[in-house]
């Protein structure tokens, strides 16, 4: 008998199929309400993209049926919808300022999903990422540094320099860092987990484990967070502390660890706010955008106004005005939607990244050991912050900085990176759950009917 009939449960590629579908669904439904608001003929757009969309998500879905048929059911399908919403609202600020990004955007959703694909055919054991934690430490430094290279630089953009240029096409390798730092950090506490767990070292009222221990990995982060701020991603600088120091505690539950990274962190803050003029110009706006209305605090103004706009329902799809709002489709997405679906919509999406959060921190909870445990725990923690960080930005809970909202703004190297993260914790999720059916790889690959 199969796995899903002992347990008496449904299969999850099953449920993945269902629920691929319904996004697609929605997906498709929602370019076409779009169309409409522009001309009474259905759009060709809409239609084109809605069956690239299902061409894609069947792909998607037949391999992970071959390569982790144990995978969580829910991931890829949510991933999709706000793949697909994020498809919707970018082609609205399409409509609203004449560009073409929703095309190219179409054509990263496909590059980003093959790769993450691809991921899951060849890399089958999660615990194969931990063989070289220094080597992967080093290519994350290494991809911080593209951007300063001459002749692959494309120079400062809105005050950063994060983007290189290659074969004609624009990526931002920083995005891919944040993953690279993920598995360095998940190899090396997993190794090291025991003696970073014992205190012998007093630092003021907290102990603290012998230097040697905590160097390399302090170096690495340390190198990481100098250079995000020497290149003014000042966003991404505060989303891999965050996650380190969540990582850290996860791998010793010591609480002195968090206690020192708050003081840390304050430290660093006020620095940076001494440091760089830039700082101190985001927080200036953050307490008070009023005050330069029409330079510093325009996004933030008309962020506010658009979302103030939209009310409990929204003005409806394709009548905002998301021309009105700097960066609309990549920073600002999430205002546009705020717009046009109303105090609803949001609460909606946010309820996506709260499902995939808690999804992805169960993964980390049944995973079959440390490595993969931290793993999932940084992925996981590194969407969910990075969306507190976006949309608390723009709804002035903290400073704006300068992130995108996972799989929902304009931008091919963050959508990649993002499917990337998805796959990782799909490849976990097969394997704990695989380990708890009692199928290995190796019993996997007999065939169907010899199991029964």
């Amino acid at each position: 008998m199969t796995g899903a009939a002992l347990t008496g449960t449904r299969n999850p590629r099953t449920t993945e199929a269902a629920l691929l579908a319904f996004a697609v669904v929605i997906t498709a439904a929602a370019g076409i309400l779009l169309g409409w608001s522009q001309d009474p003929d259905i759009p060709p757009a809409a239609i084109v993209t809605g069956i690239a969309l299902a061409v894609i998500a069947v792909v998607a879905h037949l391999t992970v049926r071959a390569a982790a048929p144990d995978a969580d059911p829910t991931l890829l399908p949510i991933a999709f919808l706000l793949n697909g919403l994020g498809l919707v609202f970018v082609g609205r600020v399409d409509l609203a300022t004449g560009s073409d990004l929703a095309a190219t955007q179409t054509v990263w959703t496909a590059v980003s999903v093959g790769v993450a694909c691809a991921v899951l055919l060849f890399v089958r054991r999660a615990r194969d990422l931990a063989r070289f934690p220094y080597t992967v430490g080093l290519a994350a430094l290494v991809l911080l540094l593209l951007p300063l290279v001459p002749g692959l630089s494309a120079g400062v953009i809105n005050g950063a320099r994060l983007w290189i240029d290659v074969a004609g096409m624009r990526f931002q390798p920083g995005e891919l860092t944040k993953l690279a730092m993920v598995v360095f950090l998940a190899a090396y506490l997993e190794r090291n987990r025991a003696l970073l767990s014992i205190a012998t070292q007093r630092v003021g009222p907290l102990l603290m484990p012998a230097p040697r221990h905590l160097a390399p990995l302090l170096a690495a982060a340390g190198m990481a967070l100098v250079v995000m701020a020497g290149l003014r991603d000042l966003g991404s600088a505060l989303l891999l502390f965050g996650v380190f120091i969540a990582m850290l505690y996860v791998a010793t539950g010591r609480l002195a660890y968090p206690a020192l990274g708050a003081v840390a962190f304050g430290v660093g803050a006020y620095l940076a706010w001494l440091l760089f003029p830039h700082v101190q110009r985001r927080v200036a706006v953050w307490l008070d955008p009023w005050a330069d209305i029409s330079d510093a605090g325009y996004q933030i103004a008309q962020s506010l106004f658009a979302i103030g706009t939209g009310g409990l329902t929204g003005t409806g799809l394709g009548l905002g005005r998301p021309q009105d709002v700097p960066f609309s489709a990549t920073d600002a997405i999430f205002v546009v939607i705020g717009e046009e679906l109303g105090l609803l919509g949001m609460t909606a999406v946010l309820l996506l990244f709260l499902l995939l959060t808690f999804r992805g921190l169960k993964i980390a909870i049944t995973a079959r050991d440390e490595f993969a445990t931290l793993l999932a725990t940084g992925l996981t923690v590194t969407l969910a912050l990075q969306t507190f960080v976006i949309v608390g930005g723009l709804t002035r809970l903290v400073p704006l900085t300068g992130v995108t909202l996972p799989f929902v703004s304009y931008g091919g190297s963050s959508l990649l990176s993002n499917y990337l993260l998805v796959a990782l914790l799909l490849r976990i999720s097969d394997e704990s759950r695989g380990a708890a059916l009692g199928r290995g790889l190796d019993q996997r690959r007999v065939p169907q009917a010899a199991r029964s």
